[in-house]
């Protein structure tokens, strides 16, 4: 394998004259306060090595990137009938549209954009408070990282419900269509929590591990899920996991991987390896833009394409 921690120096010692580029997520508030000149980034190999630069043991909000994980826990409670609820095709449409769900009757076309991980979470919420819903969502991501420092950022959960206007707007009109089971502040309450979710890159790769080694956590010996369960979330990421940018990032890095307006992306790398980067600074589709790059250049000096070197 190619020395990754060169590798990864030599990607923050070339992004570095770039960073502060981007625009940072303004509409939350809380996120508007990030140095948008922090990068990080984090690889952890299947066979338990870990390679990191830069602000890579630094919290930052998951955001997006969380959707992952509440998407594994629907398919753990409800199976396959997870998809009557939520569709699994790319959007082609901005992460907070709604102009879909009106021609679709209410059913999100995919788990990744807003609409969709709203019906997630209220399948999450299915025999729960909101309150528990919560609890087993941060357990599951400390379970997944081996680390229960993990937690939510208040502030950052706060900032989302004052401002979640158009989230309000999508979970109502989703509820008219009779596409949710719970009342729409229940799903909401957990949606914005689990949004909250402050992690590490380091944190991050490591939870996503178990997606890079068919379902099972190589580091911890825990089997999360199925290798078929792994492998198809792994194509959601691939051509959902950058709202409509989804197929340019498979065009040019070529790896599942999901992002968040926090700056963060998870990529996984099937059989190899898990990398969270984080920057915040954002493209026009809401993706980091110093981290696309990033995973990009690593793409290309690994060779870690899935369509091939």
């Amino acid at each position: 394998m190619a020395d990754l921690q060169a590798i990864v120096d030599e990607i923050h010692a070339k992004l570095t004259p770039r960073l502060g580029e981007g625009k940072v997520a303004d509409y939350i508030p809380q996120l508007a306060h990030i140095d948008p000149k922090k990068f990080g980034m984090t690889i952890v190999t299947v066979d338990g090595e870990v390679h990191k630069v830069g602000d890579c043991d630094e919290p930052f909000s998951i955001q997006s990137v969380s959707k992952v994980f509440t998407l594994t826990l629907a398919l753990g409670k409800h199976g396959e009938t997870t998809w009557n609820r939520v569709g699994r095709e790319p959007s082609g449409s901005a992460f907070n549209s709604i102009v879909q769900l009106e021609h679709e009757e209410g059913k999100p076309r995919n788990p990744f954009i807003n609409a969709g991980a709203i019906a997630v979470s209220d399948l999450v919420l299915a025999g729960h408070t909101p309150r528990e819903a919560i609890g087993e969502i941060v357990r599951f991501v400390r379970y997944l990282a081996d680390d229960d420092s993990i937690a939510i950022d208040p502030e950052v959960a706060k900032s989302e419900q004052a401002t979640g206007f158009r989230n309000f707007a999508l979970a109502n009109f989703m509820r008219s269509f009779g596409k949710l089971d719970h009342p729409v502040e229940h799903v909401l309450g957990v949606y914005f929590h689990h949004c909250a979710l402050a992690m590490t890159c380091t944190q991050l790769a490591k939870s996503a591990l178990f997606l890079a080694a068919s379902g099972r956590n190589p580091l911890t010996g825990h089997t999360v899920v199925s290798k078929q369960r792994a492998r198809r979330i792994n194509a959601l990421m691939l051509t959902c996991g950058h709202y409509d940018g989804s197929g340019d990032f498979a065009y040019r890095v070529g790896l599942p991987g999901k992002s968040g307006v926090g700056g963060g992306i998870m990529a996984v790398a099937p059989g190899k390896a898990s990398v969270a980067v984080w920057s915040p600074g954002l493209n026009h589709n809401g993706n980091s833009l110093l981290g696309s790059l990033a995973l990009e250049m690593l793409a290309t000096r690994t060779g870690w394409s899935v369509f091939g070197q």
